[in-house]
């Protein structure tokens, strides 16, 4: 594991894209590296969700969704970011996605999925004036796939504000996240990347046969870390990718996988595999082979 490196160097690339319509489009790319986007979309999604939508913008349409309260999750999961909003949640792939447990994705959709540029952006019209702001993410095949709107001074609500009395403050976020990740005069506000913390989940998908019983798995994980003084978050997630093998429980710190984890077996696990580092190959997923 690379350390930590709290210093975004500057690409000093910049490209400008004319519009039809008239006016421009302005990038300034930023280093696409998992530490660096893992810190960005922190910030975005976690501590600044009130200022932030998130979308895609394409020629004769535009998605743009809005939080409404805190996420209810952010996590990252081979791969791929998660973050679940009240009614919407969203998956961006910043790291190489392997494919759960058996590592089935192929090199070359790995590289395709990954998020390969990111670029601060600024929207200008036909009289050279900026009028949008926001930071837009491309794949591994150079397709556009997700956009963050960061807050429009020209806008309040969903109403224009009157010409000529734009709301200047509100590119306080645009300029500060520029200042860290375009010019790399700030450093990362964060000492480790905020999306590596340590994490065990339990898998709730209906699929995750022959048991559903999930909760009496996550109970007694939960009171196993926090009886061995452990700095471990315990959480549920969505399908683990081992199905039919249920309740399945991940870890996150070395990427392994149990399956049948009842709470005697959820105890086993959190005192010989979190506290000693023995992993429990009764129940490991690919079974451990002697």
């Amino acid at each position: 594991m690379t350390q930590f490196n709290p210093w975004v160097k500057p690409l000093n690339l910049m490209k400008t894209e004319p519009l039809l319509s008239g006016g421009r489009v302005e990038y300034e790319d930023f280093d696409a590296s998992s530490d660096v986007l893992s810190s960005l979309l922190y910030t975005l999604f976690q501590e600044n969700w009130q200022q932030v939508g998130v979308g895609h913008v394409a020629e004769g349409g535009v998605l743009e969704l809005e939080f409404t309260a805190a996420p209810k999750l952010c996590i990252l999961y081979d791969g791929y970011l998660t973050v679940a909003a009240e009614g919407w949640h969203l998956h961006l792939c910043i790291e190489p996605s392997l494919g759960g447990p058996e590592c089935k994705t192929p090199l070359e959709l790995r590289q395709q999925r990954q998020v390969s540029r990111a670029a601060f952006y600024r929207r200008f019209n036909a009289q050279g004036s900026p009028r949008s702001w926001g930071i837009k993410f491309w794949n591994g095949a150079n397709v556009e796939v997700m956009t963050i709107f960061l807050p429009n001074p020209f806008v309040e609500d969903e109403n224009l504000l009157p010409e000529g009395k734009p709301n200047l403050s509100k590119l306080a976020l645009y300029e500060q996240l520029r200042e860290i990740y375009v010019l790399g005069t700030k450093p990362i506000p964060f000492t480790r990347n905020p999306l590596k913390r340590s994490y065990i989940s339990v898998c709730t998908s209906g699929r995750c046969l022959p048991s559903r019983k999930w909760e009496p798995t996550f109970t007694a994980l939960k009171t196993a870390v926090e009886k061995a003084g452990l700095d471990i978050e315990v959480r549920t997630s969505g399908c683990l990718e081992v199905c039919k093998l249920g309740p399945v429980v991940f870890n996150s710190e070395d990427r392994s996988w149990y399956t049948r984890v009842t709470p005697d077996v959820a105890q086993t696990i959190v005192e010989e595999h979190l506290v000693k580092g023995n992993q429990v190959r009764e129940h490991s997923y690919p079974p451990v082979l002697d």
